[in-house]
């Protein structure tokens, strides 16, 4: 099939699209989530109000675009950085995700905070979420990890006393169709790994490490190596 090339229009609009959405960060960036508005948008980048609402009909739609953008491209390094280990290599796929999921937030600290950090005042998402699609891939990515580490740690899990009705129905509902036969506990294992990463990394991003350690690499890698560890597994 013969690709379609872009008319000099469509490439105009692409480059300017990409441009609000730089904007965008760097405004919630340097003044916080509240500072992103469209008339902002529009002071810096030299526009009217009205072109720019052209491009996105309202904040939140820009916002719901954002949260896309980035969510996608970490869901997209975080699974490709697992899957370069062996689906039979559990502990090394957890370390894979791991460092993935801490390089990816240390270079796109302003998608990390859009995605995890405070949210942007007022903002409604749509029915579903802002990013459904790269939340799943995340959500069923982490327990994947988890199912994998199971057959180790199940023994040292024995007393997590954990139902399904413990965790969200619609988590539940995924986890039971794509993972069947697991066991609830699977889910805390899952969690467990996404709170590691994500309390690390958070208190990484906002500075609160700065005082406490001048190798933030090797904390982190040592942590993980030990909740490895703790499911039976060999980093």
């Amino acid at each position: 099939m013969a690709t379609v090339t872009p008319t000099r229009r469509e490439r105009r609009r692409a480059e300017t699209t990409a441009e609000i959405k730089e904007v965008a960060l760097r405004l919630m960036a340097d003044n916080g989530p509240g500072a992103i508005t469209l008339r902002a948008i529009a002071r810096e980048m030299g526009m009217t109000a009205n072109a720019v609402y052209s491009y996105f009909a309202t904040r939140d739609e820009l916002v719901t675009t954002l949260i896309q953008d980035v969510y996608g491209e970490l869901a997209d390094a975080v699974i490709a950085a697992r899957d370069t280990r062996a689906p039979d290599d559990p502990a090394g796929r957890i370390m894979a995700w791991a460092c993935a999921f801490r390089d990816w937030s240390l270079a796109n600290p302003d998608g990390f905070r859009l995605i995890y950090g405070d949210p942007v005042p007022g903002y409604q998402p749509p029915e579903g979420g802002a990013a459904p699609d790269a939340e799943h891939r995340v959500c069923s990515g982490l327990t994947e990890l988890a199912a994998g580490a199971w057959p180790s740690a199940q023994a040292r899990y024995a007393d997590y006393e954990f139902e399904w009705s413990d965790f969200d129905p619609r988590l539940v509902e995924e986890v039971r169709t794509e993972f069947p036969g697991l066991p609830p506990a699977v889910i805390a294992v899952a969690l467990r790994i996404w709170g590691h990463l994500h309390g690390l990394v958070s208190l990484e991003i906002r500075g609160s490490l700065g005082a406490q350690t001048i190798n933030p690499d090797k904390l982190y890698r040592n942590e993980i190596g030990a909740l490895i560890r703790s499911f039976g597994l060999e980093p």
